[in-house]
């Protein structure tokens, strides 16, 4: 059986730290138990985990295709694991040995969890899958495990859509003039409309006069505020401090004071809606003006005009963006700006 040491941060050896050891077809059923207590949004009856362990059982014996790893609570059951399935693809360049895996599931109990037992089971089962020449991998990661899997070497991307067929109907509720379809959460979602987010800081200097930053990569929008598009598990207002940060060298204290909503529809520039939340930064000294650090990859200068100065400068859209957060500033009402749509230039 294989198996090694591992704590919360991930180095093996640890004294006292939880084991973490290779699933075999006896852990079948507390897997699949652990994942529809933690990872599916209906509880399935007990027919169905037995079909499914007895399933589980086989797929990781010797010669299956599954492989898991987990961590045992003290009753015994698994209180982590992370569970991967093999499955043949046609070489090629990314993938030269033909073998790729999902990452079917990554679960800890909440009891558990903020000990660093997901990042050990999974770290366990990637190690485990590239020994068997594995290259290709895939994993359905929520918005809590985004960032634990791109510590491990995972990138976002983008992916075709995700089409299922169903061999039994889906559940209808009423009769044939109420009816309505109730699809599971994750086919449901796929049917939404797709957003990508944004969070922006607003300053203006003692004279009320908008700070932007002139953009090196984008002809489109070439004046921009300090700010940027939200990585997941953020929230806009960590989104917002951390891009001016990064694009300043600014740290913006709280509380957050949001100035704008702003809304965008998608166009030929990008495939996607835009929401994004404006927050004011306040205003800066000639000091702290003077002082702003650039990140030369984004942008190569730091402006301050008085409001109708930047109109010539900038897309109608932005201008009137803009001239939205600055009326929010002065008014103390915040501005809802949903016109800042894709490719209209």
């Amino acid at each position: 059986m294989e198996s090694a040491t591992t704590g919360g941060n991930g180095r093996a050896g640890v004294p006292g730290a939880p084991v973490v050891r290779r699933a075999t077809p006896a852990d079948a059923e507390g897997i699949v138990r652990l994942r529809s207590d933690v990872g599916l949004s209906g509880r399935p009856d007990e027919e169905w985990i037995s079909r499914c362990s007895t399933q589980m059982t086989a797929r990781l014996a010797p010669g299956g295709d599954a492989r898991a790893f987990v961590i045992d609570a003290p009753d015994g059951t698994p209180a982590s694991c992370a569970l991967g399935l093999i499955h043949p693809v046609l070489p090629e360049p990314s993938c030269p040995g033909g073998l790729a895996a999902r990452v079917h599931t990554v679960a800890t109990r909440p009891g558990h969890r903020r000990r660093g037992l997901a990042r050990a089971v999974l770290t366990a089962l990637v190690d485990r899958l590239h020994a068997e020449g594995v290259t290709l991998f895939e994993s359905h990661a929520g918005d809590e495990a985004a960032a634990l899997h791109r510590r491990l070497g995972f990138a976002a991307g983008p992916a075709p859509m995700r089409m299922t067929r169903l061999e039994e109907p889906v559940r209808r509720i009423g009769g044939p003039e109420t009816e309505r379809t109730w699809l599971p959460p994750e086919q449901y979602a796929e049917t939404l409309m797709k957003a990508t987010g944004f969070a922006c800081v607003y300053f203006t200097d003692a004279h009320d006069r908008p700070f932007q930053l002139r953009s090196v990569y984008s002809a489109t929008h070439p004046w921009q505020l300090a700010g940027g598009t939200m990585e997941p598990g953020e929230r806009p207002w960590q989104t917002a401090t951390r891009e001016c940060l990064e694009e300043t060298g600014i740290a913006v204290d709280g509380p957050p004071r949001l100035l704008a909503a702003v809304y965008g529809l998608p166009g030929a520039e990008w495939p996607y809606s835009t929401m994004g939340a404006v927050f004011d930064g306040g205003r800066l000294t000639d000091e702290q003006i003077r002082r702003v650090v650039l990140d030369p990859k984004e942008h190569d200068e730091a402006r301050v005009l008085p409001l109708r100065e930047w109109r010539p400068l900038m897309p109608q859209r932005d201008f009137a963006r803009l001239s939205a957060v600055a009326e929010a500033r002065r008014t103390g009402v915040a501005a809802y700006y949903d016109t800042w749509d894709w490719g209209q230039e």
